[in-house]
């Protein structure tokens, strides 16, 4: 009894800390900024929050001259909190100069770093891969053939999946290659073969996430266009893959010219992909008509996968000015600050609130002052939500090209509060099928006291409330916090109805400072 007893409050432990299986959560998340979650509302207003950057950035720094990351090391990459420690995996770069804009021979290594606080990172020497005559060094082994395959060029996507029944898959991985067009096996379309070494969708599978296997032996786009993968999640019955396009290879719904967008292709197997693909998000200024001049969305998005609500982090694109000093880099003057989207379907991606910045690059004197990247790359530990960025100097200088950490409350994107003082609100979320047991309703919520609580009722289908549950037996919250649980009065338990369809309400009083960041039934 005391193993099994200690064994599930590890297991509540680590579900607390939102890793114990990460990429997935058996909760249901009601966001204050989802109005598919949270359609109906009375007198409240939504209030998005900027994150707060870590004082001590950059946190994961470029390594010595001679080393896989001297020139470079960013966050076209992934972190994960495996409830022991923080995981990440990078792009480097081993020179401090590119031509026409890529790597040296089309090779960005994929690295690896550990850390026990998400702040102090090391580089494991994994002894994988021969780098200037030596394997003392943090680059993962990727193999398959053609050998250009392997070879990460951009943006590296990384997803756990520990209940997949093949050890050997549960590390998945899609990333973008420079391929020569005459080592694609069955090609491109005729698009596809406007470069001589197009971007495309390369997936591989691990066992550890170190040591690497490309599946199959050609693109996962193959007889499609050219594709620069940014993500990879898992939503439903399908894998997906999303990123950027931008004409000719992308075009607005009437055909016009389109600049970067963000487009999503799936698969049911990872290993074949569609080539249809659907338009998962652009900024509202990129179809309006003329368009806004120089928006654009850059990389589609650092996905963050919360069950069956999916947080995204995009690219804020705005191009540099049209002239720009003698022999500067085509991307002079371009800036980028990162954006927030949600999706409730795992394809259509949308904004809570048009153009806002959760981080913005910083001042022209600090680190990250040109233009940000985004990763997928977010974790809950405690009561603090962390997300990793990275710095890119599009001058072509390399500068500052290192990885910072940014930090909100728990689940902190944004509230819900009252609108006018003076009058009291509600909101009623979408219906909810409860489990047959087990089911509790938890808040996260502040500014309110014994003097100003919130009111929980459940209602049915119909808006009736339900027996229980509303009424004199609706339930009364005064304690503030990141997860507190909703005790029914009725019962004097936390427990929801069982195997019941219903909608949360909850009340705000007059003149309340309430602050509802989210719902979750757990």
């Amino acid at each position: 009894m005391g193993n099994q007893r200690f064994f599930r409050l590890l297991c509540l432990g680590l579900i607390y800390l939102g890793c114990f299986i990460p990429g997935r959560t058996e909760e249901r998340i009601f966001f204050a900024f989802d109005d598919h979650s949270i359609p109906w509302q009375h007198n409240l207003k939504v209030t998005l929050v900027p994150a707060q950057k870590y004082a001590g950035n950059p946190v994961l720094h470029r390594g010595v001259a001679g080393s896989p990351d001297f020139g470079h090391a960013i966050l076209y990459g992934t972190v994960i909190h495996d409830g022991v420690k923080f995981r990440m995996w990078y792009l480097a770069m081993h020179e401090t100069t590119t031509k026409d804009g890529q790597a040296p021979g089309n090779w960005r290594p994929m690295c690896y770093a550990e850390s026990s606080d998400g702040i102090n990172w090391i580089k494991p020497e994994l002894g994988l891969v021969e780098f200037n005559g030596s394997r003392h060094n943090n680059i993962c082994l990727i193999t398959g053939s053609p050998t250009a395959l392997t070879k990460i060029n951009d943006f590296l996507s990384v997803l756990y999946e520990p209940d997949d029944p093949d050890p050997a898959r549960r590390y998945k991985a899609a990333y973008i290659a420079h391929v020569p067009y005459d080592e694609i096996r069955g090609g491109l379309s005729q698009l596809g073969r406007k470069e001589k070494t197009p971007c495309v969708t390369i997936c591989a599978t691990s066992a550890d996430g170190l040591s690497w296997s490309v599946v199959g032996d050609q693109p996962a786009n193959v007889g499609g266009e050219r594709f620069e993968v940014t993500s990879l999640y898992r939503y439903g019955d399908f894998y997906y893959t999303s990123g950027q396009l931008l004409s000719p290879w992308a075009w607005r719904a009437d055909g016009t010219a389109a600049g970067r967008v963000m487009l999503t292709y799936r698969s049911a197997d990872f290993a074949n992909w569609s080539q249809a693909k659907a338009l998962a998000f652009a900024r509202p200024g990129q179809l309006m008509n003329p368009p806004i001049a120089g928006q654009q969305t850059h990389m589609g998005a650092g996905v963050w996968s919360r069950g069956d609500v999916l947080l995204g982090l995009y690219g804020m694109w705005q191009d540099g000015p049209a002239v720009k000093p003698e022999g500067a880099s085509p991307l002079w003057g371009t800036h980028i600050d990162l954006g927030l989207i949600i999706s409730n379907d795992g394809l259509h991606f949308r904004e809570p609130l048009t153009d806002f910045k959760v981080i913005a690059r910083g001042t022209e004197n600090e680190w990250d002052g040109v233009a940000l990247l985004q990763g997928h790359a977010f974790a809950n530990v405690g009561d603090q939500t962390m997300i990793w960025y990275s710095h890119w100097d599009t001058s072509g200088q390399m500068r500052s090209m290192e990885i910072g950490l940014a930090t909100l409350r728990r689940d902190g994107f944004g509230y819900l509060s009252c609108k006018q003082d003076d009058l009291g609100g509600h909101l009623l979320t979408s219906l909810v099928r409860s489990g047959k047991s087990g089911q509790r309703l938890l808040l996260n919520v502040e500014n309110i006291s014994s003097e100003s609580p919130l009111t929980i009722e459940l209602v049915d289908r119909l808006d009736r409330p339900l027996p229980g549950y509303a009424g004199l037996n609706g339930a009364s919250l005064s304690q503030a916090g990141t997860r507190q649980e909703v005790i029914w009065p009725k019962s004097q338990s936390a427990l929801l109805p069982a195997d019941q369809q219903f909608s949360i309400k909850v009340k705000f009083p007059a003149k309340s400072l309430a602050r509802v960041y989210a719902l979750y039934v757990d």
